[in-house]
């Protein structure tokens, strides 16, 4: 099977899409993935919203223990 249209959606962007990630700095890099850092929204790379999504998922899993050990009441000792 032919590939004709593989990355057709980014040749109407500027640049086929690329750029200077506002995170790492790396130039000439696919920069299409559009989020908020610092109050302000930037195009980033596809490694750093990798590594963004991670982060997050991390500190997710840590904070979860954390609210389970607060939401759950000691249970009454048996008499």
């Amino acid at each position: 099977m032919s590939k004709n249209h593989r990355g057709s959606g980014i040749r109407s962007l500027a640049a086929h899409g690329r750029g200077t990630c506002a995170i790492c700095g790396k130039t000439n890099i696919k920069v299409l993935w559009e989020k908020e850092v610092n109050g302000q929204n930037v195009n980033i790379c596809k490694f750093c919203n990798a590594a963004l999504k991670n982060k997050a998922k991390v500190e997710a899993r840590k904070a979860k223990p954390a609210e389970t050990e607060e939401a759950s009441p000691e249970a009454p000792a048996a008499e």
